[in-house]
């Protein structure tokens, strides 16, 4: 392989449990409500945000609709809440992310073996800057957002626009996610081969082969 794209959410990087943080956060700014409430309430804005990620293309349109994120979260906790100025920020600061153990080992292997490494991922405009924050930015030849490119996974154009960045083609390129028909069936449209990480063997079966780390996947690349 010359190249392995990567997904980001689930794949290199694990969300950490938002509901005690965004509860935290809201009763600091003196609004109380108890974890079921909360996790209802989120579970509302996140139904909102994965449905118009799409427009989060830019800095100006994903303050829009971060804001707009907000609201449908104040409403869903029945109007007790800051309002959006001091809302939107609680909320994204309530959305962490980090690296999984097995993701810099497996960087640094691909690294050293001369693979070039992309980023390809259903996402909005701020995915280059979580990857900055968590230092990994520089590994990557290219960061493909669905909303940055105009095509969400699986939509065969969005590994195309990665593999044209990193000047491989398809046959030379292996797909690394955890979606069986996202990541799977989306980087067969492009030509790519593909493989799910499957840490704790939850996933149900697929169309493509797995493996249990990113390290492992390393090996799974020299076959």
């Amino acid at each position: 392989m010359d190249a392995v794209l990567l997904d980001a959410h689930g794949t290199l990087l694990a969300l950490e449990p938002p509901v005690p943080l965004l509860r935290a956060a809201l009763a600091r700014a003196g609004h109380v409500h108890d974890a079921a409430r909360v996790a209802d309430a989120l579970r509302a804005e996140v139904l909102h945000y994965r449905a118009n990620l799409g427009r989060g293309r830019d800095a100006p349109s994903l303050a829009a609709l971060r804001r707009e994120c907000a609201g449908v979260l104040r409403d869903a906790l029945g109007g007790d809440a800051p309002d959006l100025d001091v809302l939107t920020p609680i909320l994204v600061g309530s959305l962490r992310f980090t690296l999984f153990p097995d993701a810099v080992p497996a960087l640094d292997a691909l690294a050293a073996a001369g693979v070039a490494l992309g980023v390809v991922s259903n996402w909005d405009h701020a995915l280059p800057d979580v990857l900055e924050g968590l230092g990994v930015a520089d590994r990557f030849g290219v960061v493909a957002t669905s909303a940055g490119v105009g095509a969400a996974k699986p939509d065969p154009a969005i590994f195309r626009h990665a593999l044209e960045a990193l000047g491989v083609p398809p046959g030379r390129a292996l797909h690394c996610g955890d979606l069986p028909h996202a990541d799977c069936a989306g980087a067969a449209a492009a030509g790519v081969r593909a493989v799910l990480v499957d840490r704790d063997g939850s996933l149900p079966p697929g169309p493509c082969p797995r493996v249990t780390s990113l390290t492992s996947l390393v090996e799974y690349c020299k076959r």
